[in-house]
């Protein structure tokens, strides 16, 4: 069987297997959210600053609040047949647009994410691995440690501490400046701006993981017996490093950014709130506050197709570097 009809054949049985994840990720999302307290009619009540029992009422009989869990599952359900994720009652529009204007912003975040994680986890991985027990190793091996153990939202309070409180060469938060009017190289040099502390934020976390993979790949790399020859036929060291034993490492950590995804995804979450990124992140966070529950299952059900379609291409990529890995 050639490589592309592998590829096709695991790209329709990645799509077939998600049939049935959503269906089971909408129901049990749908009876979890229902454990919390009040609804999105109380939310608006609230922000309101009151409302009489007939217009809470009205409100829940005009979106359908008022019906049995069944009977909801069972319109949402509906819905979605019809390609519908419903209405949001606080932004008055339909979900899949409200989803849509934030999809792009927590892709951009963990597609930065990501290549910072794996390049400099490569980079630390590589560094380690190739003087094992030295002054570089030990380091190196101290700040994974400390990476891997603070939590994600207390290393980007300190990079806003640092970065933009103290030395000002960052903002604080945001997609991008409020109010400038920036094309082309302007625009993206003020959209890096904002991102970097973000991902960064995000990926540091992963870098310990990917540096410590990545130091246990080169060491083994070390051993093998083409690279010795290499060595002894005078082979440049980064040569050796480009060719022989990057090539080796690349595979694990292929394999364990897919594994990643999702945890990577649920980071982006923290991260989006505490620098006011315009992502779903943000936006379920919102929607939790203000007991939007469609736009929760909408984030859900999105949130697990992005993870499944990165999945699969994950595992196409690691193919693709290691023809021993065959795609299935």
């Amino acid at each position: 069987m050639t490589q592309s009809r592998r590829i096709f054949r695991s790209l329709l049985r990645n799509f077939l297997q998600a049939i049935p994840t959503i269906f089971i990720i909408v129901t049990l999302g749908f009876f979890m959210l229902q454990l919390a307290p009040g609804d999105a009619a109380d939310f608006m009540a609230a922000e309101a600053g009151s409302a009489t029992a007939e217009t809470m009422a009205q409100l829940r009989s005009a979106f359908g609040l008022d019906l049995p869990l069944l009977s909801q599952l069972g319109s949402y359900y509906a819905g979605l047949a019809n390609f519908s994720l419903g209405h949001s009652l606080r932004y008055g529009m339909p979900v899949s647009e409200l989803i849509m204007q934030r999809l792009p912003g927590t892709i951009t975040l963990m597609a930065a994410a990501i290549v910072l994680a794996v390049s400099l986890g490569l980079l630390a991985g590589t560094v380690m691995g190739m003087r094992p027990g030295r002054w570089p190793d030990r380091i190196l091996s101290v700040l994974s440690l400390l990476f891997y153990s603070v939590p994600a939202f207390w290393i980007g309070l300190m990079l806003i501490v640092f970065f933009s409180i103290r030395l000002g060469w960052l903002p604080t938060g945001g997609g991008y400046t409020l109010g400038a009017k920036l094309s082309g190289l302007d625009w993206f040099v003020d959209r890096a701006r904002h991102l970097a502390l973000p991902a960064l934020s995000l990926a540091l976390y992963y870098v310990a993981i990917y540096a410590r993979l990545v130091r246990a790949s080169v060491i083994e790399a070390k051993s093998q017996d083409h690279v010795r020859t290499a060595i002894a036929k005078g082979m440049g060291r980064y040569r050796l490093i480009r060719v022989h034993i990057l090539r080796s490492a690349l595979g694990p950590i292929t394999a364990m950014v897919g594994m990643h995804v999702a945890g990577i995804l649920g980071g982006a979450v923290v991260i989006e709130t505490v620098f006011s990124w315009p992502g779903m992140g943000r936006l379920a966070y919102e929607a939790i506050l203000s007991r939007e529950y469609t736009v929760l299952l909408g984030i859900l059900i999105v949130s697990a197709l992005l993870v499944i379609a990165m999945n699969a291409i994950f595992d196409i990529v690691q193919s693709l570097l290691d023809p021993r890995v065959a795609v299935r």
